[in-house]
């Protein structure tokens, strides 16, 4: 039963009217209207000290400050001095476009009802442990969502939960109210906020979490939580019910993030409650989940060597452990085929041809997943850490590294739209238009049809053109034409050109990722299109020093050269910076480490010579795949 069967039917009313209330007028047209698109770039995954798991490890920023960090303002983070003051500050090199405040719907209300005295609950023991000893009580607490179907509230949540979703209703008001503040409703579009959290679903401490976004501030009285939706089909039902027909102007979507901590159960052929997918399942999953969380502070999805793939640059930003329970326990077990992405995309073509749906037919974002409330702050140079599962960033210092060394920074969501608005934005999402990027501001056009000029990428109306003759990442190609001997793609590549104290990186290669089915099989190829390995600069893990040039932009026309019109494929755009150095590098080096004199390097520094994460790595932007179906 959702949450808002179960809540109150006063108060109920009460939040309707907030959180339903529309806007007072209309948004004029942005000025920068542009019906080629342009490419926004944005955080979709932030947590504020309304989550637990922030809350816990001394993140003090709320969802306002959280949206004035991402529009470019100042802010302290904790540690604070006994006056008050921040300790430290940071501010963005590059507001952000959109963002969405993403907190933890789980314990809304128990964590309310602890920090807020004369709430029923509020001198619980487990109360008290969150007051006295919070990084305790995260694990005490956390543990409920572990349990799966069988998750339950504490006990001091009275009878139907009622004391804690009544609580619950204030931090929700208070994410919409933060979103509705932040968002730019003049000419300008300088900015777009939207309403939103995340379903914390963990099976057995498998990942299943979701984060879900809301077209615009007509919204339902409370967010559906893992412990009111204990399965994702279910969260998907009940979003259908209390937004999309419970709720007059609304509209959500859900994006799945870190498949890598899955266990396996992300993308396999059944739920996690072992029943095999249906027809029904398929239909509801497409529709519910448009996009897919590529890359984040805890690690990339894509894909992994030897899972499925021989790709040599498929071991990117990987965790040693197949889901949360891994990362606390002394024997390592490596993620599974179906913890990633590209095999995600290669089995829902076979699924296609069995369900006739293919429930993984989504578009690709990156985010951050930060804890701290700094959203789209992917600096490597000058990495915070991101707390969370992480080191609480409370504990980092100049000579201890901030984060755990198996993480990284994060990255961006990109998404092709019109003009910075939320309508604009959603339907972009919803079409998939969209790619990832782990933290560069990279742009990136890729278009397939069957009949582009061999010179396209010489043309100056190059995306005019690719809209006209075929469709854009996301897209579904068509039946070919008689004559067509395969469809062509074209796509382009602009570096990120830099910003003051962070100059531009040279690109290296643009390649494009085919998998397709075959006789009952997947199989895939890449292919290199535009530039190559030795394109650009090198760089200098002592000193993190670039030397040499490379190109600032790649294009290319391409035809598939193994086309079988009779074969379900899709595609997408991988496109490589020059190597720089990881985060933890230039953290190693600005402390003075240096692995030939053992007296650098103090305990705590020791994860600088852990030789299972790269010194440099290659930044790097994926695209939403396009799909050819044949005709039936």
């Amino acid at each position: 039963m959702s949450a808002l069967c179960r809540f109150s039917l006063a108060a109920l009313a009460c939040v309707c009217l907030a959180a339903g209330a529309a806007s007072a007028e209309p948004p004029p047209d942005c000025a920068n209207h542009d019906p080629s698109r342009r490419a926004f770039f944005g955080d979709l995954h932030v947590h504020t000290t309304l989550s637990l798991d922030a809350a816990t490890q001394g993140t003090v920023l709320r969802p306002r400050d959280a949206y004035r960090f991402a529009q470019g303002s100042e802010v302290g983070i904790q540690p604070h001095d006994s006056t008050g003051k921040p300790l430290r500050t940071l501010r963005l090199r590059r507001a952000l476009d959109f963002a969405a405040i993403t907190d933890h719907a789980e314990l809304f209300g128990e964590l309310r009802t602890c920090r807020t005295p004369g709430l029923p609950g509020h001198d619980s023991p487990i109360c008290r442990v969150y007051r006295r000893w919070p990084r305790l009580a995260f694990f005490m607490m956390n543990s409920r969502n572990a349990e799966g179907a069988d998750a339950t509230r504490f006990s001091f949540c009275g009878e139907n939960d009622e004391h804690c979703l009544a609580a619950a209703a204030t931090p929700w008001q208070e994410t919409i109210d933060a979103a509705e503040e932040a968002y730019d409703r003049t000419d300008a579009c300088d900015f777009t906020s939207f309403v939103a959290y995340e379903w914390t679903g963990a099976p057995m401490s498998s990942n299943l979490h979701r984060n879900v976004i809301f077209r615009n501030e007509k919204v339902p009285a409370l967010p559906v939580s893992s412990l009111d939706a204990t399965v994702v089909s279910q969260l998907w039902r009940d979003l259908e019910e209390n937004c999309l027909q419970g709720v007059e102007g609304c509209d959500v979507l859900a994006i799945p993030h870190n498949s890598n901590l899955s266990g396996g159960l992300m993308f396999g052929d059944e739920e996690e409650t072992g029943r095999p997918f249906t027809a029904e399942y398929a239909r509801l999953r497409k529709r519910s989940e448009p996009l897919a969380e590529l890359v984040q502070h805890k690690g990339d999805s894509e894909c992994r060597t030897g899972l499925g793939t021989n790709d040599e640059l498929c071991n990117f930003e990987l965790l040693p452990y197949e889901n949360f329970a891994g990362k606390f326990s002394s024997v390592e077990i490596e993620p599974g085929p179906t913890n990633f992405v590209r095999n995600a995309l290669k089995d829902g073509l076979l699924l296609e041809a069995r369900l006739g749906t293919n429930p993984y037919q989504f578009g690709l974002i990156g985010s951050t997943d930060t804890h701290l409330g700094t959203a789209g702050y992917v600096d490597e140079k000058a990495h915070p850490g991101h707390g969370g599962a992480g080191t609480p960033a409370k504990d980092g210092g100049s000579r201890r590294l901030p984060d755990d060394v198996e993480f990284n920074p994060g990255g961006l969501a990109v998404v092709w739209a019109e003009e910075n608005r939320r309508d604009s934005l959603f339907d972009a999402m919803r079409r998939r238009e969209t790619y990832s990027t782990s933290g560069p501001r990279l742009s990136v056009r890729f278009f397939a049809g069957w009949e582009y000029p061999q010179d396209l990428c010489d043309a100056p109306n190059f995306a005019a053109r690719g809209y006209a003759g075929g469709v854009p990442m996301g897209g579904e190609l068509t039946d070919p034409p008689a004559a067509a001997a395969g469809p062509r793609f074209a796509v382009s590549a602009l570096a990120d050109p830099g910003v003051a104290g962070a100059k531009a990186v040279p690109l290296q290669r643009i390649q494009i990722v085919k998998g397709w089915a075959a006789n009952g099989a997947t199989h895939e190829e890449v292919y290199d299109v535009a530039g190559g390995r030795a394109e650009g600069s090198s760089v200098d893990p002592l000193t993190c020093e670039m030397s040499g040039s490379g190109p600032s932009a790649l294009c290319a026309v391409w035809t598939d050269p193994d086309f079988d019109p009779k074969e379900r494929a899709f595609y997408y755009a991988r496109v490589l910076e020059s190597p720089t150095c990881r985060w933890h590098t230039w953290l190693c080096n600005a402390a003075g480490v240096r692995c030939n004199d053992p007296s650098t390097i103090p305990e705590d520094m020791a994860p600088c010579f852990d030789d299972r994460y790269p010194s440099t790595i290659q930044e790097r932007a994926v695209t939403s795949p396009i799909w050819y179906s044949p005709a039936p």
